[in-house]
């Protein structure tokens, strides 16, 4: 009888801290289904949404045991026998994985493959998942932005935000940038910023509406909104949209607020997005990225093993640059 291929993968057996993220070197390779593809990992991108999940404290809780990890890119191992897009050698990224990307092999959905261009290496395909479905998600299923809007991005130098920079960028949008240190305000204009500010400083509120000659901004892509709601509210234009992308406690703000001017608060999650969503935002991310407009910048890695290491640093980081990946 042939031996099963093994594998070296992450398993959580429980919720917790990151310590629960439990290296094992025995973990069957899975087998495709008739619509799935089986993809041999070169690197995974780390979320903090996988933090939130791993704790417990998330919504949308998976059964235990469970490898984190949604977003892969590598190689295509094997394919069902329905799957008609991909073959074996092809390279790809993911939107998403059946069995977890925290692990060496992964199994996904063919609807969750999409083709790597050949501009971008397995680092950089790890980075598009979900921070750059995300940001197009926030900046034109919620915010409905158009060129020429001012737009402000929050924590402009991490996964989501460097996203977001670029893509509002390319789409013609004015775009102001936040970030906490100044190799991060430097990142933020590399890609995409037009004008940066510290938010460690004070007065930066006052900066930035001065940037806007009092004018404010049309949408706020807020990676903090439990720190900056508020002042959000107070940075916004007429008819101005604050989009929630990230949150970790609490906030009270005074609704009046939203009122004089019309403005809106609007949460997004991205598995919320429906299949004609994700197909819109995979073809036009394809297209700029294939176009030189959208490049993931990759910033700290760390081997498979210390990926308990890798969730406490995507949060107690004072200032993310670029997107955190695990290598394998």
């Amino acid at each position: 009888m042939a031996t099963r291929k093994l594998m070296r993968a992450i398993v959580v057996s429980e919720f917790g801290g990151p310590s629960v993220l439990q290296f094992q070197s025995d973990i069957p390779v899975p087998n495709p289904g008739l619509t799935q593809v089986l993809i041999r990992v070169h690197a995974c991108g780390v979320n903090p949404v996988e933090t939130y999940i791993r704790s417990g404290a998330y919504a949308r809780k998976p059964n235990l045991p469970y490898t984190p990890g949604t977003d892969v890119a590598g190689e295509v191992e094997a394919v069902g026998k329905h799957v008609k897009t991909f073959k074996a050698g092809d390279r790809v990224f993911t939107s998403g994985t059946v069995t977890g990307g925290y692990a060496e092999y992964t199994i996904a959905s063919e609807e969750s493959v999409h083709p790597l261009p050949d501009n971008l290496n397995y680092k950089q395909g790890a980075a598009i998942g979900i921070p750059y479905f995300t940001a197009y998600r926030a900046l034109f299923h919620k915010a409905h932005s158009k060129a020429g809007e001012r737009v402000l991005i929050h924590g402009a130098s991490g996964g989501v935000g460097v996203a977001a920079c670029q893509i509002a960028r390319a789409f013609g949008m004015k775009v102001l940038g936040t970030a906490g240190t100044c190799e991060g305000l430097s990142l933020a204009l590399k890609n995409g910023a037009h004008q940066v500010f510290n938010h460690k400083e004070k007065g930066y509120i006052e900066k930035i509406k001065e940037a806007t000659c009092g004018q404010g901004v049309n949408v706020i892509i807020e990676m903090l909104s439990n720190m900056n709601l508020n002042a959000d509210l107070q940075l916004l234009s007429f008819g101005g949209r604050v989009i929630i992308v990230g949150c970790r406690g609490p906030i009270e703000i005074n609704p009046r607020d939203t009122m004089a001017k019309e403005t809106s608060i609007i949460g997004v999650s991205l598995f919320s997005a429906t299949k004609e969503d994700r197909a819109e935002s995979s073809a036009s991310l394809f297209a700029g990225m294939e176009a030189g407009l959208l490049s993931p910048v990759i910033g700290p890695e760390y081997p498979l093993e210390l990926a308990s290491q890798a969730h406490e640093d995507i949060i107690s980081s004072s200032g993310a640059l670029g997107k955190m990946v695990l290598i394998m």
